[in-house]
């Protein structure tokens, strides 16, 4: 599994092709978002047709469990090998934000 840090997608949202999936519940992602798209970790097995393939996929969710979870579960299940997982969620990224 590939494991992006805060900095590492700070930069690279910048310069190259990335697409952030926010696993968190819809009340969630709405109430504190790093931008992407928000498909719920229940349904993203389900939602595959939403991912852009020709992009880095870097999934999200507050810590970095669920999205780490579904990651090994993608990776397994669909044999993609360009999705990540932020290190440290939303919480790593927002604190990041925070302190620049």
């Amino acid at each position: 599994m590939q494991i992006i840090s805060p900095q590492d997608l700070k930069n690279a949202l910048e310069n190259e092709n990335y697409q952030i999936i926010d696993v968190r519940e819809p009340y969630e992602f709405e109430d504190d978002s790093i931008g992407g798209i928000n498909i719920p970790l229940d349904t993203v097995l389900n939602s595959v047709e939403h991912f852009d393939t020709s992009k880095n996929l870097v999934f999200c969710c507050q810590s970095g469990k669920r999205s780490a979870a579904i990651v090994m579960t993608l990776e397994r299940k669909f044999h993609l090998n360009n999705l990540w997982t932020l290190d440290g969620g939303v919480n790593a990224y927002k604190e990041l934000a925070s302190e620049t």
